[in-house]
């Protein structure tokens, strides 16, 4: 696995030996669609090897938390960062992704791009409940983006709707792999 694009293309990734990396097509694809994150400030949440929010790094963003409580992850995000010497504009934390979006708001905040690469066996309720958190005050920037990453083959009560509080902009299946971006329908 390599960065696609940016100033750490073509630099290899490990990832942790359970994890189901995104590929180097999806990332392409996706950073395509999502066009310039110069500046952005990103939160990796289900974070595995960091890829996503590294191939955000490489390609200009500012800050990017990454979250993952699996010890395995941990080390191979922070290996990677430490490949791609982007340590001085990221953090990684050993944290359950729900006992992070209850505690404080990390100083990073609020957040351009949200990237969210749950195991494909979560329960659906459990995405919902991160994406309810997301939702609170101060997480996301007006204009924020929301990926998830999830089994296609999985699909939504109600046909692929998602709650009131997000409105889809853009949505790919590759394979087994279907990519959303939301964004908040916040009225202000």
């Amino acid at each position: 696995m390599r960065v696609i694009a940016g100033e750490a293309r073509g630099l290899t990734l490990v990832a942790p030996s359970d994890a189901r990396p995104t590929s180097g097509r999806v990332r392409e694809a996706l950073f395509s669609s999502l066009g310039d994150v110069t500046g952005a400030r990103v939160l990796d949440l289900f974070a595995g090897s960091g890829a996503l929010a590294i191939e955000a790094l490489s390609r200009g963003a500012e800050r990017a938390v990454l979250v993952d409580r699996d010890r395995e992850a941990f080390e191979a995000c922070r290996a990677n960062l430490e490949t791609t010497r982007f340590t001085e504009r990221a953090r990684v934390l050993l944290r359950q992704v729900a006992t992070f979006l209850e505690g404080p708001i990390p100083d990073e905040a609020p957040f351009d791009l949200v990237c969210c690469d749950p195991p494909y066996d979560q329960d659906e309720p459990e995405l919902e409940a991160v994406l309810e958190e997301l939702t609170e005050p101060g997480w996301l920037a007006l204009e924020a983006r929301v990926v998830i990453e999830r089994a296609a083959r999985r699909t939504r009560e109600g046909g692929g709707e998602w709650s009131s509080a997000w409105k889809v902009g853009w949505e790919r299946r590759y394979g087994d792999t279907l990519v959303t971006v939301l964004r908040p329908s916040q009225t202000t």
